[in-house]
């Protein structure tokens, strides 16, 4: 399996009257948003599925890969690792599973995989960490392949 998190693009900041699940992209973000698309849209797999929290900013990213995506309420802002895995169905699923989301939850993925426990890792806005899973000894192991900024797509 193909486990790829990817931090929504920059948003509005969250201040004011606008409910955070409202908040916006910002044209750079879109402009970061479109720039990593663009190189997913190279790489995904042709078996995929793209989960997106329901919050609109996570929507106006996936919406920059133009291929089909499900909304995931157990996506939200408030989100656990362990409920965003399990609903990608870690590392069992087939082909690849793209999760369109937020921090901290997705930095605390990250370290769940890398380093066995969760810890508040950063993900850049726009920012792509890219893992597969492999059985190696009897044991799944989760492997690094990618992590791409917007900076570099």
């Amino acid at each position: 399996m193909d486990l790829i998190l990817w931090r929504h693009a920059e948003a509005e900041d969250g201040e004011g009257t606008t409910p955070d699940h409202k908040r916006r992209l910002t044209a750079r973000g879109e402009m970061q948003a479109r720039q990593v698309a663009r190189w997913l849209r190279k790489h995904l797999p042709r078996k995929r599925k793209i989960l997106v929290s329901p919050a609109e900013r996570t929507q106006q990213t996936a919406h920059a890969l133009e291929l089909p995506y499900e909304i995931e309420p157990h996506l939200g802002t408030g989100a656990s690792a362990k409920e965003a895995l399990t609903v990608a169905g870690w590392p069992d699923e087939s082909g690849a599973v793209v999760i369109i989301g937020h921090q901290p939850t997705l930095g605390r993925i990250a370290a769940l995989l890398l380093g066995g426990q969760e810890a508040d890792w950063a993900i850049k806005k726009g920012g792509v960490w890219w893992f597969s899973s492999r059985v190696r000894n009897d044991g799944t192991q989760a492997v690094l392949r990618a992590v791409l900024n917007p900076d570099f797509a």
